[in-house]
């Protein structure tokens, strides 16, 4: 049987996939709610928010994601980077899944990954859980009702959690799999109800699709000034480094939390949602996105929460570090309506230093923001990926490797260029450790590192006195107003000075070996501002 509205011409029987049970199309939130509840995937939370976990994964399986060896995409994939996986092998994989499936009902969203209509990406999500069905519903870009009677969806996502992928028979590595075929528009996850692999799929694919039609495809948040678009910012960074939390400033308009495209027209958002950590959230520091767990919609990841009265407990960690909510953009007071932007005037690349060694904010100059970005230093937090479960640093080119197919030149230069064209000023700034290491010392308080920014996008930043850093050769602010000094010195905040020295030397090596491998492919103003 058949529910919900559809394009007649392009329901699943049309693209191949027959014998389901009931499907569902196009449902909308109380709709999908009512139908989880139904099937006990989950609780009613407070204020109507779906209170769910996802079982033995409590985030991304970089290790379990593959893409489909294709003769359209051999040269232009980074297959050091993208594990190959043998077409035929896909193709087994696709028939045994279609075959678990039969039967079984399932739920169909027909999205768009994108706010600008001339670089959108017509997404269609097949989901067996329904409250997956609400989350990539929040978190992608919905289209008008009338817009569903024409919808053809150019690549397709099916998820199915229950399928356990064979290893031997499918060309993977274990019983999870999440796997792209560029040629056949189809991504397939299996073994995972972690709902972040459904919307990282479709970041991955704009990740590919644009940089070829010359359009940045960015792993940032956003925002800009109130009432002018044209004063953007993006802030880089993985999870865990604050893209969320900064970028929701009420001072200025949010355009999104973490994925976006700069085209030759500005900034926009791929999505319609926020994905945001709930971990230690507070009502005091975050009252916007603490508000939205307990609103109709959200969905709430993975957190435990008492079962008379619904209250959730943000401290308590227990089924993973990395418990979340995702919520709808307009829930955010001051998001924009359009999720678009202007050309960033400032670009930020957000670091996480677990070694306690990098100053809060350095200036960079364009030579600099691409060595920063194709190094991507920064540390993983814990509960993002299987197995980390501790700060861990890392270098993720591009601020986002497990997301990016193509090399990562490609999209430095795309980056160096806009930056260039646009004249846009560059930062780095730190929200790790202070005063020592993890373990030793203590994060960045983020009232500094608010105040920072502030003074950076305000202007007023760069008529402070700046000192050129000894170790890694940026500009950072001698004395910054309504800034305890001592934290722009990172040295000054180590009770052991020579422990800092040997930290610092330690991870100048660790820029040094890792930035060889680009070497061969940059130019020369690049490789004049490399570190060590």
């Amino acid at each position: 049987m058949i529910t919900g509205r559809v394009n007649p011409a392009k329901r699943l029987e049309d693209q191949g996939i027959t014998g389901l049970g009931n499907v569902y199309y196009n449902l909308l939130e109380p709709a999908l709610i009512e139908s989880a509840l139904k099937r006990g995937e989950g609780t009613l939370g407070k204020g109507g928010a779906f209170y769910c976990t996802t079982g033995a994964h409590t985030g991304r399986s970089p290790k379990d994601k593959f893409v489909v060896r294709t003769p359209d995409v051999e040269d232009t994939i980074w297959w050091e980077n993208n594990k190959p996986m043998d077409s035929a092998k896909f193709d087994t994989l696709y028939a045994d899944m279609l075959e678990h499936m039969k039967g079984k009902d399932y739920y169909v969203q027909d999205l768009f990954g994108g706010a600008d209509a001339e670089h959108r990406l017509d997404v269609r999500v097949v989901t067996e859980l329904a409250w997956h069905g609400l989350f990539i519903r929040t978190m992608l870009r919905r289209p008008e009702r009338a817009e569903l009677d024409t919808f053809a969806p150019e690549f397709t996502i099916i998820n199915c959690p229950s399928f356990k992928a064979n290893p031997e028979r499918h060309g993977c590595r274990s019983e999870t799999v999440i796997a792209l075929n560029f040629d056949k528009k189809l991504i397939l996850i299996a073994n995972t109800a972690y709902a972040g692999e459904n919307k990282k799929s479709v970041f991955t694919l704009l990740n590919y699709i644009l940089p070829g039609k010359g359009v940045m495809a960015m792993h940032c948040s956003a925002n800009h000034a109130i009432g002018n678009p044209d004063d953007t910012a993006v802030f880089f960074g993985l999870s865990g480094t604050g893209k969320t939390t900064l970028s929701a400033d009420p001072s200025r308009t949010l355009i999104g939390d973490d994925e976006h495209g700069w085209s030759e027209k500005g900034t926009f958002n791929f999505e319609g949602g926020c994905y945001a950590k709930t971990i230690n959230l507070s009502k005091e520091a975050e009252p916007e996105i603490y508000a939205t767990c307990s609103m109709f919609g959200t969905v709430v990841e993975n957190m435990v929460f008492d079962e008379e009265t619904l209250e959730l407990d943000f401290f308590d960690n227990s089924i993973t570090d990395n418990m979340r909510c995702a919520y709808p953009l307009h829930y955010i007071s001051n998001a924009s309506e359009s999720a678009l932007g202007g050309h960033p005037k400032n670009v930020i690349m957000l670091t996480c230093d677990a070694y306690g060694v990098l100053p809060p904010i350095a200036r960079l100059t364009p030579a600099q923001a691409m060595y920063h970005f194709l190094s991507g230093f920064t540390s993983k937090t814990p509960g993002t990926e299987v197995g980390v479960v501790e700060p861990t640093p890392t270098f993720s080119t591009c601020f986002g490797a497990p997301f990016m197919p193509r090399r990562p030149e490609v999209y430095g230069k795309l980056l160096q260029e806009k930056i260039n064209t646009f004249g846009a000023s560059c930062w780095l700034v730190n929200t790790g450790w202070t005063g020592g290491a993890f373990g030793t010392g203590k994060r960045m308080p983020i009232k500094a590192t608010r105040a920072l920014l502030t003074a950076a996008l305000d202007g007023s930043l760069n008529a402070v006195e700046f000192r050129k850093d000894p170790n890694f050769g940026f500009e950072v602010p001698v004395s910054v107003p309504g800034v305890d000094a001592t934290l722009l010195n990172p040295r000054d905040t180590w009770a052991d000075k020579a422990a800092f020295d040997a930290q610092a030397s330690k991870l100048v090596k660790m820029f040094s070996d890792n930035f060889a491998q680009y070497v061969p492919y940059i130019d020369e103003d690049v490789k004049a501002a490399a570190i060590g």
